[in-house]
């Protein structure tokens, strides 16, 4: 059984259970600052969780796409990913333990195959401080699930997990009791920092045994679910909550408990097969053969490039295909990150030039069975994708180009040299550094306040030299005039393509509600003219081009960029450029210091208002954003 067949049985087997399948939530929240991306399945649903109403009733089920940025210096072993998908199933007030437990066993054994005897779980061992009870009801539960299923279960009592690295598992155990930085939920961790008036309860998770033989016993002590070493697997987790933090401190059993499951589909695909490598799925393996065909390498003496390589096209697909760009902001940094690390990766597989266009639709295709609810964007994703790709290879050609020159003869690489990279030839400082780890160069060891002292010193000689050089007419920031910023850009790319190659920007003043724009033309525009580019104008709006930034040495940006610029000769050393659209054929590229939308289809409709002289030889537009 393939993943998304296990997705798709999964909720056929709830629906027959009486749960209705909900939609997920994109991987972007809006109006949820408290977090880059959804991160957990029951991130969602939280609001229903503490007590409000679902509309779609008691029993609800879904496979929530996940993305957890922390994790990304952990992507290279068999199991983390950055990029996951919980199934999940909630009771709000409906059935509890009893019912989860079943349900949940039956699910792995009879729905994906699973071999009960593969089947480890974990519980609460309670905490007498505060006076919460070991929880033997769901102890008790699981041992007529085995014993029905013809497997003795024995209980163990472990406490923390060093206890258990220690102890290790004795003949006959398999459900276990872990103390409350184990096997308790709440949004503040264990019952002490469980945050006053929330609901909170024990939990107990579910893990498959690969084999004793995958445990490193020296690296990570005894084998036991807890362990971090490979033998076992943590594939489900079902939180019980049935208690509320009280304001001195103390809990009291809630009248209307609830059950939150959270089960990975990727772990549980990867015991579906019996492989503790989740890169050997469904949803990945497909990734690594084109790897492995374009690269001419094997996976097995690859695997933690390759491993890095998929998943992070894969969490860079998804945010591309719900509307997400590449930036250097938020969310859109994140998702530049992704790219940027995957390209590196491909590096050290010989992959020097563009293959993503290889690679992301065999992403698109394993996820063509997530809804569109989420997935608003996906004839755009490759597009955007590819923008991204051609962008930064060539800041990395430039940047590894450089840093060979710095570092030859095993010099050691330093802050200001980072600084270097950075500002004269966009080199990012994190790129840097992972290249001196991936390389085996030695970092100054104050490399960090070395970078930052060079970056106060380059602002103090750009501040005065650049003043007042890249305000572009602006009044304020606003969200509307940050759009009419952008929008002044088409205007004059469209003025360009359609009335004369030669048109420059004479002047602008951008406010909240209009933009005008002067340009310099020996006629007077016609009907036609105004209305071509009006139209093309509204054309790059409606194909939501991506607006991106870097920095550029001057020279650079004019000569090889071919950036458009009025004052070349008072510009600084280092400026900023911004590219609309491809980046090989940009429809608009301009040194600029910004602020701008991060891409175009947030602009709404382009009108033009009124087309008047200005001065001599000098046309005035003024054109408003519906």
């Amino acid at each position: 059984m393939d993943t998304n067949e296990i997705r798709k049985k999964f909720f056929e087997f709830q629906v027959k259970n009486g749960h209705k399948v909900i939609e997920p939530a994109p991987l972007v929240l809006e109006g949820d600052p408290t977090t880059l991306f959804t991160g957990s399945g029951m991130q969602p649903l939280l609001p229903y969780l503490l007590g409000k109403d679902h509309p779609d009733g008691t029993r609800l089920c879904d496979s929530q796409p996940s993305m957890r940025m922390q994790d990304i210096e952990d992507v290279g072993d068999p199991r983390h990913t950055t990029v996951f998908e919980m199934l999940g199933n909630w009771s709000l007030g409906d059935y509890f333990k009893e019912e989860q437990i079943r349900n949940f066993f039956k699910f792995l054994t009879e729905i994906v195959g699973l071999d009960p005897e593969k089947i480890y779980v974990t519980c609460f061992i309670g905490n007498d401080k505060y006076g919460i009870p070991k929880d033997n009801e769901a102890a008790e539960i699981w041992q007529k699930v085995f014993k029905e299923a013809g497997i003795e279960a024995k209980i163990a009592d472990i406490g923390t997990a060093k206890d258990g690295d220690k102890r290790g598992i004795k003949p006959g155990e398999r459900i276990f009791f872990y103390d409350d930085h184990e096997n308790w939920w709440s949004r503040g961790g264990g019952c002490e920092s469980t945050p006053i008036g929330d609901p909170c309860g024990p939990d107990s998770e579910v893990f498959y045994d690969f084999g004793e033989d995958k445990q490193d016993v020296e690296k990570y002590g005894k084998s036991h679910p807890a362990s971090d070493g490979a033998r076992f697997m943590e594939i489900g987790n079902s939180v019980f909550m049935q208690y509320r933090r009280l304001e001195d401190g103390s809990f009291e059993p809630l009248e209307k408990k609830n059950v939150d499951f959270g089960g990975g589909l990727e772990r549980i695909a990867a015991a579906a097969i019996g492989s503790f490598d989740v890169f050997k799925i469904s949803l990945m393996k497909p990734i690594i053969d084109k790897l492995e065909e374009i690269s001419g390498r094997s996976y097995d003496n690859n695997t933690d490039e390759m491993r890095v390589i998929a998943d992070h096209i894969r969490g860079a697909y998804l945010l591309a295909a719900q509307g997400l760009v590449p930036s250097n902001k938020a969310q859109g940094y994140a998702m530049r990150r992704l790219l940027r690390r995957a390209i590196l990766r491909a590096l050290d597989l010989g992959i020097s030039s563009n293959f993503l266009s290889e690679i992301v639709p065999i992403v698109a295709d394993n996820y063509k069975d997530l809804p569109d609810s989420i997935l608003t964007h996906r004839e755009k994703a490759l597009k955007i994708m590819l923008n991204e790709e051609v962008a930064f290879r060539k800041t990395l050609n430039r940047g590894l180009r450089e840093l060979a020159k710095v570092t030859k003869n095993n010099k050691i690489l330093d802050g200001k040299d980072i600084f270097r990279l950075q500002d004269t030839y966009g080199f990012p400082m994190e790129l840097s550094v992972e290249e001196c780890y991936r390389q085996g160069i030695e970092l100054s060891k104050d490399y960090v306040k070395e970078f930052e002292a060079a970056l106060a010193e380059q602002r103090k000689r750009s501040q005065t030299a650049s003043k007042g050089m890249f305000k572009g007419g602006l009044e304020d920031h606003g969200e509307q005039t940050v759009k009419y910023h952008t929008a002044c850009h088409l205007l004059l790319a469209a003025l360009q393509k359609l009335v004369n190659p030669g048109i420059c920007q004479k002047g602008s003043n951008i406010t909240s509600e209009r933009v005008r724009f002067d340009f310099n033309v020996d006629h007077k525009l016609t009907d036609d003219e105004k209305k071509a580019v009006e139209t093309q104008v509204n054309e790059w709006i409606k194909e939501d081009l991506p607006v991106v930034f870097d920095e550029y040495d001057k020279k650079y940006a004019r000569d090889t960029l071919e950036a458009h610029g009025e004052f070349w000769d008072k510009y600084p050393d280092v400026l900023k450029v911004y590219t609309i659209g491809d980046f090989e054929k940009p429809v608009s590229r301009e040194v600029c210091g910004g602020p701008h939308v991060e891409h175009t289809g947030v602009l709404g409709k382009f009108r033009i208002v009124k087309e008047e002289s200005s001065s001599a030889g000098v046309r005035r537009i003024k054109a408003v954003l519906e």
